[in-house]
C-alpha cells in the first residue's frame, strides 16, 4: 500500500498542493509526532453498511456558534451519564469537554448507533471513551480549521479518535513552527531582509515571485475513507495542528470514495475525559478541575459572570498557548485545574 503524502509548505499557493491530493495510509506507518496512526475497516459490514444513515437520523444536531459565528458543519455532543454508583441515568454527573466556543451542544446519552462504534473503538485503543463529539461535513464546503485538540480535561496518556463515515476527506497534519523560529522570522521581516525568487513553472510560462522563504513546513496529508479510524496521539497532538480544508470541486470530478453521499461526511471524535460535572450540586472535579477527585469536588464558576470573566480568560489563554507552542507544557497550564465553565471566546 502507498504511504501518507509528506510535503514541505511554502508560502505560495502554487508552490502547495491542494487539500485533497493524497495517497493512502499503510495502516503499520507511524504519523505525526510517531503516535498516531489510521485503522480501516474499523466496523464490520453489518453495522458499516447503514451507519451513516441511522446517525443522520438519530443524532440532534445542532448548529455551534463560535466568535459570533455559525461553524461550518452541524454538531452534537453525546457521553456517558453517571450517578454516585456509576451507574448510568439520565440526570446526574457526566464528562465535560471545554474547548473554545462560544457555546457547546448538550450532553445526551450515547445513541443506539453511537454506542455500538463506540464499542469497536474502545477494542481497538484497549482503554474506555466516555464522551464523543460528532460533526456533520454536509459538502465539501464545510470545514474544520488548522488546530490542536484541548487536553486540560483528556485522560492523560490516552488517545483521541476519529471515526469517519460517508465521503472520504483529507486531514492535514501540519507541524508547528517553533517559538524561536516565529520570533526569528518576524524580525526577519521587520528589518526588511534580503528576498529569495523563485520561479514556478506554469503552463510552460515561467511566473516569477519574490518573497522572504522561511524554512520548509512539513505538512502530511491523509485520507479518511469511510469506515475508518485516526487515532491522534497526545504527542501528535502537542507538536501538530490538524484540520480538514475545503473542498469545492464539483462532486462529479471527484473519485467514486469521494462521491459517496453526495460528498457528506459525519466525523466521530471519541476522547476518555477524566474531568465530571454534577448540575444538580453545581460541582467540578478530576482530571482538568482543581479538585481532584469527587469527594473534593468544587462549585463551578461561571464563565459569563463578571466574577468568572478572569477566570474564563485564564482558560482561554491556556488553549491559545496549547494551539500554538510545540513544546506545551500541560503542567504549567493546566496542572493546577479550572473551575470555570460557559465561557465565550469572542476575541
Amino acid at each position: 500500500m502507498t504511504t501518507v503524502s509528506n510535503t514541505t509548505s511554502r508560502p505560495s499557493k502554487l508552490a502547495s498542493k491542494p487539500p485533497h491530493a493524497a495517497q493512502l495510509v499503510d495502516p503499520q506507518e507511524a504519523l505525526g509526532a510517531g503516535d498516531s496512526r489510521v485503522v480501516y475497516d474499523l466496523l464490520p459490514p453489518e453495522l458499516a453498511g447503514n451507519a451513516y444513515e441511522k446517525l443522520v437520523e438519530e443524532v440532534e444536531w445542532i448548529r455551534m456558534m463560535h466568535r459570533g459565528g455559525e461553524v461550518p458543519r452541524l454538531v452534537a455532543q453525546q457521553g456517558e451519564i453517571l450517578d454516585a454508583d456509576g451507574r448510568i441515568v439520565t440526570i446526574a454527573s457526566y464528562p465535560i469537554y471545554r474547548h473554545p466556543a462560544d457555546e457547546s451542544p448538550p450532553l445526551l446519552l450515547f445513541s443506539p448507533t453511537v454506542q455500538l462504534i463506540r464499542e469497536h473503538v474502545q477494542k481497538v485503543l484497549n482503554h474506555p471513551v466516555n464522551h464523543v463529539l460528532i460533526q456533520h461535513y454536509r459538502t465539501g464546503a464545510d470545514y474544520i480549521s488548522d488546530h490542536s485538540d484541548k487536553t486540560i480535561d483528556v485522560v492523560r496518556n490516552s488517545s483521541i479518535v476519529n471515526v469517519s463515515l460517508g465521503a472520504q476527506r483529507v486531514m492535514t497534519l501540519r507541524l508547528k513552527k517553533d517559538r524561536a523560529l516565529k520570533e526569528q522570522e518576524r524580525s526577519q521581516s521587520t528589518n526588511n531582509s534580503t528576498p529569495t525568487t523563485t520561479t514556478f513553472d506554469n503552463d510552460s510560462t515561467s511566473t516569477t515571485h519574490t518573497h522572504t522563504q522561511p524554512p520548509p513546513r512539513l505538512t502530511q496529508r491523509i485520507p479518511l475513507l469511510d469506515n475508518s479510524l485516526f487515532i491522534l496521539g497526545l504527542e501528535t497532538n502537542k507538536k501538530w495542528l490538524h484540520g480538514i480544508s475545503t473542498d469545492k470541486r464539483p462532486v462529479s470530478t471527484k473519485s467514486p470514495s469521494e462521491q459517496v453521499h453526495e460528498g457528506a461526511r459525519i466525523s466521530l471524535t471519541f476522547r476518555w475525559i477524566g474531568t465530571f460535572i454534577n448540575p444538580v450540586k453545581n460541582t467540578i472535579w478530576g482530571t482538568g478541575g482543581r479538585g481532584k477527585t469527587q469527594e473534593d469536588a468544587r462549585t463551578i464558576i461561571n464563565g459569563t459572570t463578571e466574577e468568572g470573566t478572569k477566570e474564563a480568560e485564564k482558560l482561554i489563554w491556556a488553549f491559545g498557548e496549547e494551539n500554538q507552542d510545540p513544546n506545551f507544557d500541560w503542567d504549567k497550564w493546566y496542572g493546577e485545574g479550572s473551575d470555570v465553565v460557559n465561557f465565550k471566546s469572542v476575541s
